[in-house]
This record gives C-alpha cells, sequence and structure tokens, in this order.
C-alpha cells in the first residue's frame, strides 16, 4: 500500500463539504452565496458549485432548527406546567 493511496483516504474536506461551525455562520455564507448568485456574474461551474453549497448549508440550518425546536419543545413540557398551575 503506498502513502498516496493512504493520504487520499484521510484528506480534509474541502470548503464545499466542511460544516458550518454554527447556524449564524452558516446564514451569513448562505446570504453571500446567494446575493454571489443573484448578481449573475458568476462562471457556470462555479454557480453550481455555488448552489451545491448552499443547499447543504440549508440542510445544516434545517437540521439544527429542528433540533433546536425539539429542544424547547422538551423544556416546555416540562416546564409549562409548572408555570401554569402558579
Amino acid at each position: 500500500m503506498s502513502k498516496s493511496s493512504a493520504s487520499a483516504k484521510s484528506a480534509p474536506p474541502t470548503s464545499q463539504e466542511q460544516e458550518p461551525a454554527s447556524y449564524e455562520l452558516a446564514v451569513e455564507e448562505l446570504e453571500r452565496l446567494v446575493q454571489a448568485m443573484e448578481a449573475g456574474q458568476l462562471p457556470l461551474d462555479q454557480l453550481l458549485a455555488s448552489y451545491q453549497r448552499g443547499a447543504a448549508l440549508l440542510k445544516y440550518c434545517r437540521a439544527r432548527l429542528q433540533a433546536v425546536e425539539q429542544q424547547v419543545q422538551v423544556i416546555e413540557g416540562g416546564g409549562a406546567q409548572a408555570w401554569g398551575e402558579e
């Protein structure tokens, strides 16, 4: 087995594949991508790459929102009755 085949398997993800550090950073990046795409100045290949990255960011944001929504429901489910009983 050569070193090149081993290093190819452990290569770090590209910026197109990296998960954002936070929801807020994902939204900011998504807004920048949308603005660039709406400007109509991107070459076709870059437009496709931007669309793919935007789809990944949107998926990440939706997943984060869903996770937070579930956490809020759990909190409200346990705490809402205690507040209402007073």
